[in-house]
């Protein structure tokens, strides 16, 4: 085990904690045994330490650690039953072995009489809840440890480490100069998850004493590999819960389908990454019976922003073209390498075989799918941050046989914001390198926005258009390199986004391709109040606020003054040209019929399952039989264009004419 799981889900922690102890038998099934957590007991327990087990009950530690050849062992617990019964088993086999019956709380051994105290379950016993005497109870029995270890010791307690009580031993140790460790107990826990079919995290905290510690020291082992330190308790808490949380949802995928509620998510992360380094999307097919089949599927990189697997309805699809009771999708992060289809699938075997549904047999191959053998190409060109649209970065990848590079902000990496594609052309001394393709439009819709584009202007003439958004510019490059004479405008409210579309997008700026740094909604109104006139006014711009149901334009763009100031600002005949992204159906009919009340007629091209819409929208009156006419004209036009620009090498890949099928007029 190398991966820290966290889940996206949130599920309450009484629930957690109430679910487990209604299933608990006995403390042995969940804490483990000396063959379970002798690799960590061996590991701080020399056979020269003096030994105290405390609330040893009837456990089997001391004998085991008695017969591994420790002879200073001392077992103590408040049942003078129990110990009886300990010494009676022992006295013949193991005569050095003593037990004592004694309250942890108030023991009557001298000062730093023992280098190592080993509670196994004791602390979990004594503290089930936060009242005011069990808080008492457990700083005397804190007070005791601290007494009776020497300088050097370590108080070694197994537990579940429940909130409460993990926060009580984060208060007391690190604050009375103790080094404070928590491992995870691995092997106790598969032992449990063979027997009952589920397990529990099981913890072995290692609190060090020291008399003059200078700092704080808090570490965690929870994966193989060596501990790691951490910077405040808040850390700790938050690891320890991530663990125990999704420890909680793999026993819970185990048992139930997630058919009903679409999927399930978790991130993986290697112990000393800040960030994720695999997403895992769990999902099922509606339950059946009999016996059930699993795989789990890796997405290349670059593949990630996919519909198919950047979606849940997307990743409906994989699930039902993999024809598996249970699908893992599997998407590899950002900011970090993965070498080989061998080496991601070798480090997600443990991973992927704890999410396996009720019904698998532990030891079944689960076979790994993907859309080849290769993990994909992704290289970060350059990372930065916008102070609108927050951290970002421009990535190349590969897919298909060529080379592109995208501009992702992270606050929403599924999407891709601009993407080009990359060519190989010749430098002035001869050389190879990458440019960028202007003609390649990496958006479908942007497709369409040039068709319209086409409808509104003369390609013989000097005219001028606006464009609200930039993005990377491969709308604006593209036209430019289109329309030889065509004037461009493009309103772009993010300084730092105009650079990026200089520095690595390849958007020229001259006397055809202007760009204002300036609020869009404020730059067409000062524009309508100059009677300055556009050919077409294009809106591209992306919405920053996930909670109104529109992803395009921003809801403020669209109100009913803005849009009169469109069209005072389109000479006669101009087009209003609107990438609308929405799934509200409602939201959508309330736009369409505000524009209606100010433009007399409007073409659509409906894309995306209806999703994703361009609007073309002029303040003349068109028929049915004039919109088609002109539209047809336009896209053959624009072919033309693009064919005499020799803008494609694959004339195949735009022929825009046949795009014509996806029209809809309305008046």
């Amino acid at each position: 085990m190398n991966l820290l799981p966290k889940t996206h889900e949130e599920f309450s922690q009484v629930e957690y904690w109430n679910t487990f102890f209604k299933k608990r038998k006995k403390n042995f099934e969940w804490y483990g045994e000396y063959p379970e957590l002798c690799s960590i007991l061996l590991k701080y327990i020399t056979i020269k330490d003096n030994i105290l087990i405390v609330g040893c009950g009837n456990s089997t530690i001391s004998m085991c650690l008695y017969d591994a050849g420790y002879r200073n062992i001392t077992n103590i617990d408040i049942s003078h039953i129990v110990i009886k019964q300990m010494r009676d088993i022992n006295a013949s086999g193991r005569p050095d072995l003593v037990y004592e019956q004694m309250d942890a709380t108030q023991m009557t051994y001298s000062n730093n009489a023992f280098s190592v105290i080993l509670d196994k379950g004791t602390l979990d016993a004594l503290m089930p809840d936060t009242k005011e005497g069990t808080l008492s109870t457990i700083n005397k029995y804190f007070e005791e440890i601290t007494r009776v270890l020497r300088n050097g010791g370590r108080y070694i307690c197994i537990s579940l480490l429940q909130e409460h009580i993990l926060k009580q031993l984060l208060s007391y140790f690190p604050n009375a100069g103790f080094m404070f460790r928590i491992v995870r107990c691995h092997e106790a826990e598969e032992k449990t998850r063979i027997e009952e079919g589920s397990s529990i995290p099981v913890f072995a905290v290692i609190a060090t004493k020291f008399t003059n510690l200078s700092q704080t020291v808090l570490e965690v082992a929870l994966t193989d590999g060596s501990p790691k330190r951490l910077s405040s308790i808040d850390d700790m808490i938050s690891a320890i819960l991530s663990v125990q949380q999704s420890t909680f949802i793999c026993n819970s995928l185990q048992k139930r389908s997630v058919a009903d509620i679409g999927e399930i998510s978790l991130d993986l992360y290697r112990p000393d990454d800040k960030h994720p380094r695999y997403t895992i999307h769990i999902l099922d097919q509606p339950r059946i019976r009999g016996t059930k089949s699993y795989a789990a599927f890796i997405v290349p990189q670059g593949k990630e922003t996919d519909w198919l697997f950047s979606t849940k309805e997307g990743r409906q699809q994989v699930l039902k073209s993999a024809q598996r009771d249970r699908l893992a999708i599997v998407t590899l992060c950002r900011d970090h390498k993965f070498e080989t289809w061998d080496a991601v699938k070798s480090e997600l075997e443990d991973c992927i075989l704890n999410l396996a549904p009720e019904g698998l047999p532990r030891k079944s191959y689960i076979p790994f799918l993907s859309l080849g053998s290769d993990v994909g190409v992704r290289r970060t060109c350059f990372e930065g941050k916008s102070d609108l649209s927050g951290p970002f970065v421009v990535e190349e990848i590969q897919r298909d046989g060529s080379e592109f590079r995208r501009l992702i902000f992270l606050n929403n990496p599924y999407v891709i914001q601009s993407e080009a594609r990359l060519k190989q052309a010749k430098s002035r001394r001869g050389k190879m390198k990458k440019v960028i393709d202007p003609g390649f439009l990496a958006c479908e819709h942007h497709f369409y926005m040039s068709i319209g584009v086409s409808a509104a202007i003369n390609p013989k003439e000097c005219e001028e258009i606006m464009i609200v958004g930039l993005g990377g510019g491969g709308l604006c490059t593209f036209l430019y390199n289109c329309f030889a004479k065509l004037k461009i405008t493009t309103v772009e409210i993010d300084e730092t986004i105009l650079k990026i579309a200089t520095d690595y997008f390849g958007l020229i700026l001259d006397n055809r391709m202007k760009v204002e740094i300036a609020d869009g909604i404020q730059f067409i109104r000062e524009n309508a109040a100059n009677q300055r006139k556009y050919k077409a006014i294009l809106f591209d711009v992306d919405c920053k606020d996930t909670t109104i149901g529109m992803s395009c334009p921003p809801k403020q763009f669209l109100e009913v003054p803005v849009i009169k100031s469109v069209a005072e600002s389109l000479t006669n005949g101009g087009f209003f040209i609107l990438n609308l992204v929405s799934r509200d159906q409602n939201m959508k009919e309330k736009i369409k019929s505000d524009l209606k009340s100010t433009f007399k007629s409007m073409a659509s091209y409906s894309l995306q399952d209806a999703v994703n819409e361009i609007l073309i929208c002029c303040i003349d009156e068109n028929d049915d039989t004039v919109w088609k006419h002109k539209l047809e004209v336009a896209a053959t036009t624009l072919n033309e264009q693009v064919s005499a620009r020799k803008l494609l090498s694959d004339t195949h890949m735009f022929d825009l004419s046949s795009y014509m099928t996806n029209l809809c007029i309305k008046f």
